[in-house]
Formats: C-alpha cells, sequence, structure tokens
C-alpha cells in the first residue's frame, strides 16, 4: 500500500486539470478574478521545484489597459511578420486564427526570469546554464494546472518580441520575460486544442514518441505497453 498517495477523488481531479487544460484564447469573460483566487495561483506557481531552489521567477499583474494595448501592438506587428512564413491554403488559416486575448482577459501576467539571482554559481546549473528558464517554465505549469481547478483559463501569447515586451514592462537587462499570460474566466473550456480543431496541427500518437534504453530502440516492457492501450493509458497505441 502507498501511503503517500492522494485518495482516489485527489488523483482523479489532478488529472483532469491536466488534460482538460487549454491555452485560451477566444473565450475570455469580462468577469474579474477574485484577489484571493489570484493570490492561490501565484502561491501556486511559487511553490514550483527550481534548480539549486534559486527560485528565479517574479510576477508582473497587469490590469492596466494602457500597458495592455501597447502589449497588442506589440503582438499586432510581431503576427504580421509571423504570417509571411506561410503561403497558400496555410497562410489564410492562419491569418483565421485568433491567438491572443490581451485586452478581452481581465488579468495579463507576465513571468519573468532573473538569470542572475543565486549568484554566479548556482548548484546544478554549472552544466545546464538554461536550468533557470526551465524553472520557470514549472512555475508557469503549476500556475496554468491550478488556473483550471479555478475554472480560469490561460493564454500564453509566444508572438512578441522579447526585447520590445521588456523595454514596455521597464524590465532590468538580467531579467528576460519567459512568459506573458492572459488569465479571466471564460465561458466554455473546449473538448479538444483550438489549434487542434481549427486544423492546424493534431496530439501527436504517444507511441511514435517512446524509445527504449537509447534513441530510435522499440520500447519492449510488455506490461507497460500494455498499460497505455489500456483504458488509464494517455491514449490508445496506434
Amino acid at each position: 500500500m502507498n501511503d503517500h498517495a492522494f485518495t482516489d477523488a485527489q488523483r482523479e481531479g489532478l488529472y483532469r486539470a491536466i488534460h482538460e487544460r487549454r491555452d485560451v484564447r477566444s473565450q475570455f469573460l469580462p468577469d474579474p478574478v477574485a484577489p484571493e483566487v489570484l493570490a492561490r495561483l501565484l502561491h501556486a506557481a511559487h511553490h514550483a521545484p527550481s534548480v539549486g531552489f534559486m527560485q528565479p521567477w517574479d510576477f508582473i499583474v497587469i490590469d492596466r489597459l494602457q500597458t495592455k494595448q501597447a502589449v497588442k501592438a506589440l503582438y499586432d506587428r510581431a503576427n504580421a511578420d509571423a504570417a509571411e512564413h506561410y503561403a497558400g491554403d496555410r497562410a489564410a488559416l492562419y491569418r483565421r486564427l485568433k491567438l491572443e486575448g490581451i485586452v478581452e482577459s481581465p488579468i495579463n501576467l507576465c513571468i519573468t526570469c532573473d538569470r542572475t539571482r543565486g549568484g554566479p554559481h548556482v548548484l546544478g546549473r554549472n552544466t545546464m546554464l538554461d536550468a533557470d528558464l526551465f524553472s520557470t517554465c514549472l512555475a508557469v505549469q503549476n500556475l496554468w494546472l491550478a488556473a483550471r481547478a479555478e475554472g480560469i483559463g490561460v493564454g500564453w501569447v509566444s508572438i512578441v518580441d522579447p526585447v520590445e515586451l521588456a523595454a514596455v514592462l521597464g524590465l532590468p537587462t538580467h531579467v528576460v520575460p519567459l512568459a506573458y499570460l492572459c488569465l479571466g474566466y471564460v465561458s466554455e473550456f473546449l473538448a479538444r486544442p483550438e489549434l487542434e480543431t481549427a486544423g492546424w496541427r493534431s496530439r501527436l500518437p504517444l507511441d511514435s514518441l517512446l524509445h527504449g534504453n537509447q534513441w530510435g530502440e522499440p520500447l519492449r516492457d510488455e506490461p507497460l505497453l500494455s498499460a497505455l492501450r489500456g483504458p488509464t493509458g494517455d491514449a490508445p497505441l496506434g
């Protein structure tokens, strides 16, 4: 017996948050997020693991319309440039996609990474210098899953120049804007990711991503393969 496992209901809630989390762009409602709810999300983000316990993140909570509009202008320019990378039907589909909810969402949140935090020699970071960025991504994921549990949508706006964004937000030179997020209650959580529904990409089959012991070597663990094919697996193999 595993005395440290969650109850069935708690475990189900965790996996539900993982599988029902969505990158929200089009479904934001204007309803404000209560301070105590936002506080819980920020606490969840701050409890992410970090290499050397460096905790490189800071959180900029943005509710000022002028700031949102300035970031939206950055997005508009970057999105127009990005559209030029596609041609034909792909370009037409790209231009139909709504890829942000900057102004519509009641709260924007920029999660930054202080690349100097912890000093020049952070435990565990001497060989992987980007471990601070990886750690900050874990804070983003913590917040995202907690938000889903609270019924709050999150959208990550990656189509923006980070140098220009840093200037708009007044970041010091050693701090990078890792994630610009839109937060708010939503009219619905889509059953499938929006890009999948729109026909941009589909989820890759898990079996195509599995290797055994070395890259390209088949996974031969039959009990694991059987479990993956079963009703509790992420998806049937095939």
